[in-house]
């Protein structure tokens, strides 16, 4: 089943085709699509327990890095969030053997 929604300010009024539009899809009967039909509980539970070990394996930990001051002025010049951007630049030099053998 295809749901739109809309996200709109508190204080904004609906325009008439907005309610023009809500008032057609009362009408409308629910029908049941063949091709992607409703999960159920024990599937949904399964995203679930996906989502809670992703999690884990996502939650960041806390560590202590003796930096220069150029490279703390350097990363704070990013602006905010500056600690997760380096967090990606450390990841992915990481991952980059090529680039981590220039550094050793």
């Amino acid at each position: 089943m295809a749901i739109k929604k809309y996200i709109l300010n508190p204080d904004e009024q609906l325009t008439e085709d907005q309610i023009l539009m809500v008032r057609e899809a009362a009408q409308r009967p629910l029908a049941a699509d063949d091709e992607n039909p409703e999960l159920t509980d024990e599937q949904l539970a399964l995203f679930r327990r996906v989502h809670e070990s992703r999690q884990e394996d996502r939650k960041r930990k806390n560590v202590t890095l003796r930096l220069t001051p150029q490279a703390i002025q350097k990363a704070k010049a990013l602006g905010k969030g500056y600690s997760g951007i380096l967090s990606r630049i450390i990841e992915s030099v990481l991952d980059d053997p090529a680039m981590l053998s220039k550094y050793l």
